[in-house]
């Protein structure tokens, strides 16, 4: 299995090579192919999904990976979508970051460029399948796609669609390629793909980049998951602040970008809560307090330590009261993962103090972290979301999968030495 896989890494290697250099619109006319292409398909899609969904379902998987498992219609739609809006995005590659003229007449610019051979491994989710292999496409990587085996079936069936389109509308073959398996050795083999991997993403649980980070001898961009809060102020709108929070945690609480926390000052807390906990808990959610919490909200249960850093992925949710924005920030500073975090409040000062002091890949005033999406955002979709802070975070995008090249122009110029100068 390692040489089949490093095999695939050296097709898709050339296969870079070329699409590095094709125009934009064959690109375009490659994502609008796949997109007529998915919802074409869209049965054959649907039967192989249904494949796994029954699998998943003989397997004992949680309610929340059946729901990042399913493909409806409505989600088949989605990615065809998706795929169209990165169409329609201006193409990173070639943009000029920036430039300069030197003194002595070089002309230095740096432009984007691809990364050049993506690796994906993916649990779950079939979308990432189109999500990756249309990004990829789109700013010129050539993608490798290593699902798990909760979805096995429709990740084959889209990879076959999204390659052949692909090639149909005039990219080379071996652009867009899948691991055939889900062995923990396939998914080595691409770790260790060194000089033929340039960059790998890791996108699923807590055990899955722990393995990515451990053992794998190619750069990695990758996620330390959302355990997401979200702080109501004293100054809140607390009608607002009831919206937001419900949404957060309740709109699709196996998200990375749902809720996981609510903090709640502490001088609207009496008010605030009673209400939001009964809707909170009519819509199914176990709430999980602190001691003054569960004092109002009688449907709330005793939260332990291990409760304020925990990422639910269900319709679980942590509470705690706080005395003050001071006590919100340590809490997030200490509990938080970096992923999405928000405040709701009618405070100028404090929304500016959140902004600034949270650290966190995206930080919301009086909205939903429930945003924090590609699509959402107009990326056309995403490969993940980034905590990291080297080289991209965020939501990965088009231009998140791109790097700079410095591109020299001269005149014949030559460097001259000259005593006491800087070497180098």
């Amino acid at each position: 299995m390692s040489e089949t896989v490093l095999n695939q890494a050296r097709r898709a290697k050339a296969a870079a090579r070329r699409l590095a250099t094709i125009g934009t619109d064959v690109k375009n006319a490659a994502l609008f192919a796949i997109a007529d292409s998915l919802i074409g398909d869209a049965e054959a899609i649907r039967d192989a999904n249904c494949e796994d969904m029954d699998a998943g379902l003989a397997r004992g998987l949680s309610e929340a990976l059946l729901d990042r498992l399913m493909l409806d219609p409505r989600r088949i739609e989605a990615m065809a979508l998706g795929l169209r809006q990165i169409a329609a995005l201006p193409d990173p590659v070639g943009q000029v970051i920036d430039g300069s003229r030197r003194p002595n007449g070089l002309e230095i610019r740096r432009v984007r460029v691809p990364l050049g051979v993506i690796g994906i491994i993916y649990e779950s989710r079939p979308n990432v399948t189109v999500d990756a292999a249309g990004l990829c496409l789109k700013s010129g990587n050539a993608a490798i796609l290593r699902g798990g085996s909760e979805a096995i079936r429709s990740n084959r069936a889209l990879t076959e669609i999204c390659a052949r389109a692909a090639e149909g509308a005039g990219l080379p073959p071996d652009c867009i390629q899948s691991i055939a398996t889900t062995d923990r050795e396939s998914a080595l083999a691409l770790m260790r793909a060194e000089g033929l991997v340039d960059v790998l993403i890791p996108r699923g649980g807590d055990a899955l980049k722990k393995s990515v980070l451990e053992n794998a001898r190619v750069p990695v961009l990758t996620s330390l998951g959302g355990n997401c809060h979200t702080y109501v102020d004293k100054s809140a709108d607390l009608a607002m602040a009831g919206e937001i929070a419900f949404n957060a945690k309740v709109a699709r609480p196996s998200a990375c970008n749902a809720m996981e926390t609510l903090l709640v000052h502490a001088a609207c807390a009496a008010e605030f809560l009673p209400a939001i906990a009964r809707r909170l808990t009519e819509a199914g959610v176990e709430i999980r307090g602190c001691e003054r919490t569960c004092s109002h909200a009688p449907t709330a249960s005793d939260a332990t330590d291990d409760d304020w850093a925990k990422e639910y992925l269900a319709l679980t949710l942590a509470v705690r009261v706080v005395n003050s924005l001071d006590e919100a920030l340590d809490h997030i500073a200490r509990f938080g993962s970096g992923h999405s975090e928000a405040i709701v409040t009618r405070d100028l000062a404090a929304a500016h103090r959140f902004t600034h002091e949270v650290d966190a890949a995206c930080v919301y005033v009086n909205a939903s972290t429930r945003f924090t999406d590609g699509f959402e955002f107009g990326l056309g979709a995403e490969v993940g979301i980034s905590t990291q802070k080297l080289h991209a975070r965020g939501p990965i995008g088009l231009a998140e999968l791109t790097t700079s090249k410095t591109i020299v122009h001269g005149t014949g110029q030559v460097r001259q030495s000259a005593i006491g100068s800087r070497q180098s």
